[in-house]
């Protein structure tokens, strides 16, 4: 059995327009180079460690917030302080403080005037761009030159649109002081695409009550327990959150948890005692949820899932991710996954399902596709393509 060779697909069924129908991906972090031809509704990376799985997915998750923000977080500083990228900085005042190592955003961390990052799909006038230069925008005269020589900025690029960020927190005061923003006015900037990330590990209880509250006394709701029932053969009647917002330091009461009601139990029970197979199948179902319209990113997809659950776990992300139209990348290390996902998207026609295997030699990176078929045949056959 042998890869398909890259090839325009036939539209499916479900033909609403992907957000990412394809990918290319320069200068960004570990990936110096790659080029996907074919991405679907769903799309399942495997792949060595190292090879640049979560990378991927962080340069999706930055394309999505066009390079600025998603949700709380400034997308770019908080990519890097979660991988603790960070550098020290001596203030003005002589103050030395921690702040972003930018040059790791870079691939092989090469930093100088031109660098540049690429980030979306095939055609080029559609994807994000992330630029050093030393100038802050000659065509902006309001901001001028500076003449540190360390200075650098990024030059952040989508469409017809420009942002500025300087690498330096005294250079963004001094910037701030000139001018009330770095680049067009808010209204002027595109929309960021809404966006969801989970990562191998669990979220925290907050994280779960943010997801719940926008799904409770909805139809999601329903899908949501019909998710537990995966694991919990239909035992699984209620699910709900209680407890305080753990916002007031006042009156600290206890912070809120999921519970579920199962059957022929008097009490709920608290939704992690359940083991975490439960945690990652509740915080999926409610993610898929909650990013309509968007992406949802999943690192490691195979956590806490037993093996025996991968077929229906994927046949409820690709249902969901239809339904919701949402575009679904995720990440495995796991054989069991991979077939269990080839047989679910075999069994959904309407919904196409993409396997795609990263590859590194060396300095050179390439993405194999497999088709339903060829991973189907490989499951039968335990063949693994992981």
């Amino acid at each position: 059995m042998s890869a398909t060779s890259p090839a325009i697909p036939t539209a499916p069924p479900d033909s609403r327009r992907l957000h990412l129908p394809t990918l290319s991906i320069e200068g960004f972090r570990g990936i110096g180079s790659l080029s996907i031809s074919r991405l679907g509704r769903v799309t399942l990376f495997s792949g060595e460690n190292g090879v640049g799985k979560t990378t991927l997915l962080e340069a999706v998750e930055t394309y999505a917030a066009r390079g600025r923000r998603q949700g709380r977080y400034s997308v770019l500083p908080h990519l890097l302080q979660k991988h603790d990228e960070l550098a020290m900085y001596t203030a003005e005042d002589g103050v030395q403080i921690l702040r972003p190592d930018w040059s790791a955003l870079f691939y092989r961390r090469l930093v100088s005037p031109g660098t540049s990052i690429s980030i979306g799909p095939g055609t080029e006038e559609d994807r994000l761009r992330i630029e050093t230069s030393s100038d802050l925008s000659p065509e902006v005269d309001s901001f001028g030159e500076f003449p540190d020589e360390d200075f650098l900025a990024f030059k952040i690029l989508y469409k017809h649109w420009t942002h500025y960020v300087p690498f330096s927190p005294s250079m963004s005061d001094r910037i701030s002081r000139r001018r009330g923003s770095s680049g067009q006015p808010e209204s002027q900037l595109p929309p960021a695409i809404r966006c969801e990330s989970l990562g191998p590990g669990l979220p925290s209880n907050r994280a779960m009550a943010q997801f719940w509250d926008k799904v409770a006394l909805t139809d999601d709701e329903y899908r949501v327990v019909n998710a537990l029932n995966l694991l919990f053969l239909d035992r699984v009647e209620r699910v709900g959150l209680i407890g305080d917002d753990d916002d007031n330091e006042d009156y600290p009461g206890p912070p809120r948890r999921a519970v579920v009601r199962l059957k022929g139990e008097d009490r709920p029970v608290p939704l992690k005692s359940l083991g975490d197979g439960a945690v990652r199948l509740f915080c999926v179902a409610l993610a898929l949820a909650n990013c309509r319209d968007g992406f949802l990113l999943i690192d490691e997809v195979e956590n806490g899932i037993h093996y025996s659950l991968q077929r229906d776990f994927w046949k409820m992300v690709l249902q969901a991710a239809q339904e919701n139209n949402v575009q679904v990348l995720a990440t495995t290390h796991s054989w069991d996954c991979v077939a269990g996902f080839a047989r679910a998207a075999a069994e959904n026609e309407e919904v196409d399902g993409v396997h795609v295997r990263l590859e590194k030699y060396g300095e050179r990176m390439r993405a194999v596709e497999y088709s339903e078929e060829d991973l189907v045949v490989a499951a039968e056959q335990g063949i693994e393509v992981r």
